[in-house]
């Protein structure tokens, strides 16, 4: 029993094994992880709980429909006015896949995307064969905020693209109307 100690203590700590403690010495010791989660985490690193597939469904369910704003070439020129309408939004795994139809200016172009419910990065493409607002055919729309922070990625290095700044258009603030309210009457 006097040589096993030794050797136990030895198959613990490799560095036991190049200084042997003497006999009736400390021997080091860390207290074991108090719950499963430290066990799991110090084993198999942190446990991710985001739900990319349950946000694909939300997003799709709850992302609003009509977006409007303007678009903004990097070359200059004057703003164009921008309406975007989602006719349909379906999830895909942790993806969404979006179409519908996006009035640039006085030309109106049909969409068709994906929305990465993870990231929210977002691809999307206009389905014409056409220059829309100085966006030449073969370009994307993309974005890395959803369709907030989105911007026109030209196909060629000669065209700048340019920036669209859209918002759902119940974000946007209209003028509050004068009240038609009683008029406030006087104590006395």
């Amino acid at each position: 029993m006097p040589l096993l100690l030794p050797l136990l203590l030895a198959a613990a700590d490799p560095q036991l094994v190049m200084n042997p403690l003497p006999v009736g010495s400390v021997v080091p010791f860390g207290a074991p992880p108090t719950s499963a989660v430290q066990v799991f985490e110090a084993e198999l690193g942190p446990v991710e709980t985001f739900d990319p597939k349950g946000r694909a469904v939300d997003l799709a369910r709850d992302l609003p429909r009509v977006w409007s704003g303007v678009y903004r070439s990097f070359s200059g020129g004057a703003p164009l006015p921008v309406q975007l309408r989602l006719e349909e939004a379906t999830p895909m795994g942790q993806m969404v896949d979006l179409r519908g139809e996006m009035q640039v200016g006085e030309t109106t172009v049909a969409v068709q995307g994906n929305l990465n419910a993870k990231s929210d990065q977002l691809d999307l493409l206009m389905l014409c064969d056409c220059e829309v607002g100085g966006m030449e055919s073969g370009g994307e729309i993309s974005g890395v905020q959803g369709l907030e922070l989105a911007g026109w990625v030209a196909p060629r290095l000669t065209n700048p693209g340019g920036r669209f700044d859209l918002r759902p258009v119940a974000q946007v603030a209209a003028p509050a109307a004068p009240s038609s309210g009683a008029p406030v009457r006087g104590l006395w």
